[in-house]
């Protein structure tokens, strides 16, 4: 397959279908999605001109931003009966994870259903689990939450909706990522839907900045 357009068997797994990401965007790539069958993905600058994506058939479905943290700017804070482990029971977080991501571009894209978009995301977890990548977020030593990460990125993170509104996400991000940063990452980032409020108010109580906007922009080829 002409590179312009790459493969991703993850969203294939779950999807039911050939999914594609655009390479580029050009009107090679473009023409090229339009005569693939699958389901597309083009991430870009949000200032790009989108007219020849209206033309091509894409819509749009997200704008993701990077929240980003180093050391110095860290708000470190900590509670005596909330703590984190790596040592995490698949199920109960494969049970938290499932359904939690509504804010997800694959939730929000009215060409998929909503079983398809739960199960990418309940794929990707056991990926992490499988590979060790996975802390827990643990209240008085019951597993609240989770987040899952690759080197320096925090790829994927829920709390169970029992524990949400409660003011204890901050002290589970706090020591999730002094825990990274002690580990010898130089800064902690993570990629969030800037729809999502609350994930975006936390990292900014945590003293993150956020740089990288992208918008999503989708298209089915039949």
């Amino acid at each position: 397959m002409n590179m312009l357009i790459k493969p991703t068997p993850w969203d294939t797994a779950a999807l039911g279908m050939a999914t594609w990401e655009l390479s580029e965007y050009s009107e090679a790539a473009l023409q090229l999605a339009a005569k693939t069958v699958g389901h597309h993905t083009l991430k870009l600058d949000p200032l790009t001109d989108k007219r020849p994506l209206h033309e091509y058939g894409f819509y749009y479905c997200d704008t993701l931003i990077e929240p980003y943290c180093n050391t110095t700017r860290l708000r470190s804070l900590f509670h005596p009966e909330v703590t984190v482990s790596k040592s995490v029971d698949p199920m109960l977080a494969l049970e938290i994870c499932h359904g939690a991501f509504e804010h997800g571009r694959f939730h929000r894209d009215f060409n998929l259903s909503r079983e398809a978009a739960d199960l990418r995301y309940d794929n990707w977890l056991k990926q992490l689990l499988t590979a060790e990548q996975v802390y827990g977020l643990y209240w008085r030593k019951e597993l609240a939450g989770f987040i899952a990460y690759s080197g320096n990125n925090l790829l994927l993170h829920a709390v169970a909706a029992t524990y949400r509104g409660q003011g204890l996400s901050k002290y589970w991000w706090s020591a999730v990522c002094s825990e990274l940063l002690a580990a010898g990452c130089d800064e902690v980032k993570s990629s969030i839907s800037a729809s999502n409020l609350a994930v975006l108010n936390l990292y900014t109580s945590l003293g993150f900045s956020f740089n990288h906007p992208q918008d999503v922009y989708h298209r089915v080829t039949k």
